[in-house]
């Protein structure tokens, strides 16, 4: 039941693509004067300054344990996921509905709109091969579970922020391309505003699914739940413990804290219960590499 997923390898898939495909957006927009290509090169700039963000903050999250930081820094990487979520918001959805109000009030035509055809096909391609990265590493510690339920109980910011930036921007895409198709076959650059506002809405949406995870991760989320109850199932497994009144955790990042509260078998001496409770505490954290502190009270009630 450890962490598996390479969180790190994701990021780099949607920071090599995001990069490439900003300064591919940004020239399309420049020359077809196209709104909605604007709204998707900003979204692109600001989806690579989120993805370095993130290295940031996992970086940050494996410094050691201070006296000051005794539980180290691992929920540091809840705060970077967390600003990435808002410069989602603010940056990337904000910019888009703007674009698209100014445009739709001062509607210009569009010039050589097959470049930007041609740039969204191939942000397209570029985009599907990095959720295809993303999605390989999910389902590494997903367990069977559909991408809504993994979405709603994973721990693993890093991993939701890319998924939700990726899915954000294959679905931006669309609009674009949509919003790019009419103003073409119609000749009225009012469907690119309106594709511009569009990719606004659903950025800022995406934003706040997103923030709403993370803000739970900052206050304080034990592990998921098929993990706690691998926990109890393997602490009711062992011959010494004799019932486990409870077990509370708390995921800090990569790492977790655990307080166990449980009734063992009874031993002849106080020297005995130690032993016991250490070996015990050793088969726990081999078979749950990811806790990083463990603490056991002995007890007979609840």
């Amino acid at each position: 039941m450890s962490s598996g997923a390479d969180s790190t390898r994701s990021i780099l898939y949607a920071l090599t693509a995001n990069a490439a495909i900003a300064v591919a957006k940004g020239v399309a927009a420049i020359v077809t004067h196209s709104s909605a290509m604007l709204a998707e090169a900003i979204h692109s700039l600001a989806d690579t300054v989120n993805q370095l963000l993130l290295l940031l903050g996992m970086k940050r999250a494996r410094q050691p344990p201070s006296p000051d930081y005794p539980l180290g820094y691992g929920k540091e990487i809840y705060f970077w996921s967390f600003i990435v979520a808002l410069l989602l918001f603010s940056v990337g959805g904000m910019f888009s509905i703007y674009e698209g109000w100014h445009k739709l009030h001062a509607p210009k035509p569009l010039e050589s709109p097959w470049i930007a055809i041609a740039v969204l096909v191939f942000s397209v391609i570029a985009e599907g091969l990095s959720l295809l990265g993303c999605l390989k590493e999910i389902n590494k510690v997903r367990y069977g579970r559909t991408l809504w339920h993994w979405f709603r109980e994973t721990r693993h910011s890093e991993l939701l922020v890319v998924f939700g930036e990726e899915i954000a921007a294959l679905l931006g895409l669309t609009f674009a391309l949509v919003a790019l198709s009419a103003t073409m076959i119609t000749g009225n650059p009012v469907y690119d505003a309106l594709g511009s506002m569009a990719i606004g809405v659903l950025l800022i949406a995406i934003a706040v699914l997103v923030g709403r995870e993370v803000k739970a991760l900052l206050v304080g989320q034990g592990v998921e739940p098929l993990v706690k109850d691998a926990m109890v199932n393997f602490l009711q497994q062992q011959s010494t413990v004799s019932t486990v009144f409870n077990i509370v955790t708390l995921q800090m990042g990569s790492d977790v804290m655990v307080a166990v509260k449980a009734k063992m078998v009874p031993v002849s001496s106080d020297r005995a219960l130690i032993d016991e409770i250490n070996r015990v505490e050793s088969a726990f954290r081999f078979e749950f590499p990811q806790v990083m502190w463990l603490f056991f009270e002995p007890d007979v009630e609840d």
